[in-house]
């Protein structure tokens, strides 16, 4: 075949200078609608990329608020996080200091809470970069206010409902305008009346309505309503102190459910609680969906010092007139009457103090979650009880025949193999 034939079956595409090739002109012909489905694929992979991407995220934001609505009840009612971490981070910076204030040994005492109560906050707090640190305590913050927000919105009938039936007022009190409480309504009065003074009398009563000297209501003096019978011995102050019935109402409607709330009176001692949890987790078992109450949400088997200053600072103002919260109402600070009850469990002055701080936290133990004792059984407690004595008992029994049977066998097998061993020698 001669060149000029070979250059005739060569494309006119393919037949230009190397160097003067475009990369249009060596493309190979594909339909439209080919080069749009493969442009549609892609674009819809990258979409999907994105979408992930943002789920992730909002599953992240999910897990942080909803855990952050623990914070305002079991660590700190007003403190900020950041202010947690300031403390704790000075004193792993700085020397031990001997003068450390009560607000600080307070503020590190909710770090340690907030640690316990998120085991995961402390190591991510460690990781994560500044700007995703302050994103977590964001959605943190979020969920604690939002978690307040609902605890204050839960008081607001349930309140006038309790009141109403034990001190039956004349009128009663309306469930859903809270202007007609506080120290103008003679019921809530009462409650929020400092013990050291007689709401039941008319100038009393005239007295601190007017704001007149002598009788102006602040967080200095406990309100009826923390005692039990809403009635203080002036000669020992802490008798009967957090054991209302009220308070204790307060609490289960929180934490428990609103209808563990009325067994509070008789000396059930939180029956009724355990039974919802004995039946909540027999449904779990068969595989149905359960109301999981916000003790069980969050873990909380006992009730800590801070879950009681939540609570009293949250009846306080189901009691009293005001619409909105705030740390201030009138004459009363919100920040020390919740300091006030912290500090008398967690820095009692003394031996004798500390032991019956430690035995009215057991008392509301026993209130809100029952006389169970089971999840503080110890290993060693739990090894002596029958049943595992039983399974001890049954292994060393059955070792103890194995031992026999082969103390047996063993001298009639060396009789068997003694001749063997004697004829292969």
């Amino acid at each position: 075949m001669s060149q000029t034939g070979a250059s005739d079956d060569i494309p006119p595409s393919l037949s230009q200078p190397h160097q003067e090739l475009s990369s249009q002109s060596i493309a190979v012909a594909t339909s439209d609608g080919a080069r749009q489905r493969r442009k549609i694929a892609e674009l819809e992979e990258k979409l999907q990329v994105l979408e992930s991407g943002q789920a992730v995220k909002q599953r992240e934001t999910n897990y942080y608020v909803s855990k952050g609505r623990a914070i305002r009840r079991i660590v700190t009612l007003f403190d900020g996080i950041e202010d947690l971490i300031v403390e704790n981070d000075r004193r792993c910076e700085d020397e031990p200091d001997e003068n450390v204030t009560p607000n600080q040994e307070r503020l590190q005492s909710g770090y340690i809470a907030l640690n316990h109560t998120l085991p995961w906050f402390h190591p991510r707090v460690t990781d994560l970069e500044y700007d995703d640190y302050l994103q977590m305590l964001k959605k943190i913050r979020q969920g604690a206010d939002s978690a307040r927000g609902d605890d204050i919105s839960k008081l607001k009938s349930l309140v006038t409902d309790w009141v109403n039936h034990e001190l039956k007022p004349n009128p009663t009190i309306d469930p859903d305008d809270k202007t007609c409480r506080g120290f103008i309504n003679d019921a809530c009065g009462r409650l929020l009346c400092p013990t050291k003074l007689d709401w039941g009398n008319p100038i009393v009563r005239a007295g601190i309505r007017d704001y007149a000297e002598g009788y102006v209501v602040t967080e200095m003096s406990w309100p009826a309503f923390m005692y039990e019978n809403y009635t203080a011995d002036s000669d020992n102050l802490e008798k009967g102190l957090f054991k209302s019935s009220l308070l204790v109402q307060a609490f289960k409607a929180i934490f428990t459910s609103p209808s563990s709330a009325k067994e509070v009176a008789n000396e059930g001692d939180g029956a009724d609680t355990i039974a919802n949890n004995q039946h909540a987790k027999m449904q779990l078992f068969y595989g149905k969906k359960v109301k999981t109450h916000v003790a069980q949400i969050i873990n909380m088997h006992k009730v800590t010092p801070r879950l009681i200053a939540y609570v009293s600072c949250q009846l306080h103002f189901a009691l009293s007139s005001v619409t909105s919260w705030h740390t201030v109402d009138g004459d009363f600070d919100y920040i020390p009457f919740w300091n006030t009850i912290v500090d008398f469990f967690e820095w009692p002055p003394g031996h004798t103090a500390r032991r019956k701080t430690e035995q009215l936290l057991a008392w509301w133990k026993r209130k809100v979650f029952g006389t169970s004792h089971r999840a503080e059984l110890s290993a060693g407690a739990k090894a002596k009880m029958s049943v595992n004595a039983l399974a001890r008992q049954r292994v060393q029994e059955d070792d103890a025949i194995s031992i026999q049977t082969n103390a047996f066998l063993m001298p009639v097998t060396l009789q068997c193999l003694l001749p063997l061993a004697s004829t292969l020698t």
